[in-house]
């Protein structure tokens, strides 16, 4: 494993020369184009490197050719990388001298910081004030592993009250095939945005009428969205939870007790003072209503584990630079559950909700996923509930538990919640995206802070734990992956229209609207295609439109009482009894199948 680290650490050095020395190779080709251009920040990334511009003249994505041609001149070249040392002072006189305005102020930063020396590098005519490392010369440097990308806007040191300044990207890799590799992937990101598709397939909308982040479902989208949330409910009820409902808002004592206020207060929406009365906040998070809900009621240890459930709807005041589509809203409904369980019931209780994120992901075929332990931080203690002993003891548990189920995780410090450790799933999709999709946290702190308890055996009042869970994560989030993840063609279970009848012509339009009658019945959400277009067109527009199944209806069918089922992405036809189709379409519906597959068995019915 550690030879595995080392092998993975000199790879990502190696790339990170690469993509520096790209970088300044870049800067010196656009000079070439622009010499009056001032130079900013140019820094390598994960896929690549960018590079900041002032340009008194701008560039364009038809630019981009030719920088990326006299990139190519200039590793030919084999330019030297020389790393040159200047005295501070002396270096704000060498960059005052190049009219370099944004370099001088990072090293009078520099200097305030205690920078007695900057470094620079040269290579060739092109020299910039640098730490490296770079290459040896420029002919290291892969000329066919290497594209820019595009152009963007962005604000100096990311201040919108600052100059705005031209970015260009770039991709960087090894070799020509891990370019074409990732490019593939970054055009299938492209092509399978969920806010592309979302427009397409009218699934969501977000108006500056009502507001930045705040997601309107769209009549597909919504079918999406109950029928996620209908299988949860299943899947909760037969798993024991029962189901609450909470209000939106709350008076601001609640949130002070709980701690989300001191902790939380840059993430929540501004109070509502109404009257006299003590100041209201929209909830960001269920739990503190759930706590209240439990402490209603006395408890005995009979009564525990109490599972609380509720698809809860949260505000968050995420900053409007950081929102984007589904992935980051203010309004979030989320699929959340507090789980109130004995000391001698946690390893238990935890155990079983990673395996309920598990049977989600493998039912969604989100295979790809990690875990990640996410611990306080020892020198940030004012971020966290002051309790050593306690975080000791529910990191060593959740550790356990893991450790346990044989499954890969990592331990990251200083990313718990502010009341206990967490366990977040990071899912990587089709379009090679991490993101934490849901999380699962272990909670000592509410019990004492809300005075909750549960009469034991002896007779006397105890604590219990708090399990915070949300498996499917968000609507919002969860979606926008299931979005990228089928591409926009969800399975039959989930497809806002599971089924077109696509008549040959007029005359079979009466045999349609029989069928359509019978599947809505049924409760199958059903249309008919009754467009003066032509067959292959309408066939076309039925795929395009990523509808699972259409019946092509014509005299044979008509004559035998039959239709003939065509599924999305699948080559193969079947002519059947419309009843054995319904039988079929209802017992994909019942086993919720990823039936877009071409390669999944039909059920049997």
């Amino acid at each position: 494993m550690n030879a595995e680290k080392a092998e993975r650490n000199e790879e990502e050095e190696r790339l990170y020369r690469i993509r520096h020395s790209l970088a300044h190779v870049m800067a010196q080709a656009v000079l070439q184009v622009r010499p009056n251009a001032k130079l900013a920040f140019g820094p390598p990334i994960d896929n690549g490197f960018y590079y900041d511009f002032d340009l008194e003249e701008p560039l364009s994505s038809d630019d981009l050719s030719d920088i990326e041609e006299r990139m190519r001149g200039i590793i030919k070249e084999r330019q030297q990388f020389e790393n040159i040392m200047r005295p501070a002072e002396e270096a704000i006189a060498f960059l005052e001298e190049h009219g370099e305005k944004y370099k001088v102020e990072y090293v009078k930063e520099l200097i305030q910081g205690g920078e007695s020396e900057i470094g620079f590098y040269r290579n060739g005519p092109f020299e910039d004030m640098c730490r490296g490392p770079h290459v040896e010369h420029t002919g290291q440097l892969p000329a066919k592993a290497f594209a820019l990308d595009s152009i963007a806007g962005a604000y100096w040191r990311g201040d919108e009250k600052r100059e705005q300044l031209t970015r260009i990207y770039g991709f960087a890799f090894e070799d020509k095939k891990a370019l074409k590799a990732y490019q593939e992937m970054r055009r299938l990101a492209k092509e399978r945005d969920h806010r592309k598709l979302g427009n397409e397939l009218d699934l969501f909308t977000i108006s500056d009428s009502v507001g930045p982040g705040l997601v309107l479902w769209m009549p597909n989208g919504t079918v999406i969205r109950d029928a996620l949330e209908d299988f949860a409910k299943e899947t909760e009820f037969k798993a024991g939870y029962q189901r609450v409902v909470t209000p939106h808002i709350t008076k601001e004592n609640l949130y002070l007790r709980s701690g989300h206020l001191p902790f939380y207060k840059d993430s929540m929406f501004p109070p509502m003072q109404l009257g006299d009365e003590e100041p209201y906040y929209l909830k960001p998070m269920n739990c503190p209503h759930h706590h209240m809900i439990y402490a209603a009621r006395q408890h005995s240890y009979r009564d525990l584990p109490i599972r609380l459930a509720e698809y809860g709807t949260c505000y968050r005041y995420e900053d409007s630079g950081s929102l984007a589509g589904l992935l980051r809203v203010r309004a979030l409904s989320m699929n959340d559950a507090h789980i109130y369980c004995r000391p001698d019931q946690l390893r238990e209780e935890f155990r079983a909700v990673l395996d309920m994120h598990e049977y989600y992901y493998n039912k969604f075929r989100l295979s790809d996923f990690s875990m990640r332990l996410s611990l306080h931080d020892e020198v940030n203690k004012d971020k966290y509930v002051d309790n050593p002993e306690a975080w000791t003891y529910s990191e060593n548990v959740i550790r356990e538990v893991l450790d346990e189920m044989g499954t890969r995780y990592e331990e990251v410090e200083g990313e718990a919640a502010f009341y206990g450790p967490k366990v977040d799933f990071q899912v990587r999709n089709v379009v090679g995206r991490e993101e934490t999709a849901s999380t699962n946290q272990l909670d000592f702190a509410m019990p004492e802070r809300f005075d909750l308890t549960f009469v034991g055996e002896d007779g006397k009042e105890h604590r219990p734990y708090i399990i915070h869970r949300a498996p499917l994560g968000t609507h919002e989030r969860f979606i926008a992956f299931l979005i990228e993840h089928f591409g926009g063609a969800f399975p039959t279970w989930m497809a806002p229209l599971q089924t077109r009848l696509i008549p040959v012509s007029e005359k079979f339009l009466d045999y349609a609207e029989k069928i359509k009658a019978e599947l809505e019945n049924k409760l199958i959400r059903v249309d008919i295609d009754r467009s003066d277009e032509s067959f292959n067109k309408k066939i076309r527009k039925a795929v395009t439109s990523k509808i699972p199944n259409m019946l092509i209806l014509g005299a044979n069918e008509v004559e035998n009482d039959t239709v003939t089922w065509r599924r999305y992405c699948v080559k193969e036809q079947r002519t059947l009894l419309r009843a054995e189709y319904a039988a079929h379409l209802q017992a994909m519906i019942s086993a919720r199948t990823m039936d877009n597959f071409a390669d999944e068995e039909l059920p049997e019915i």
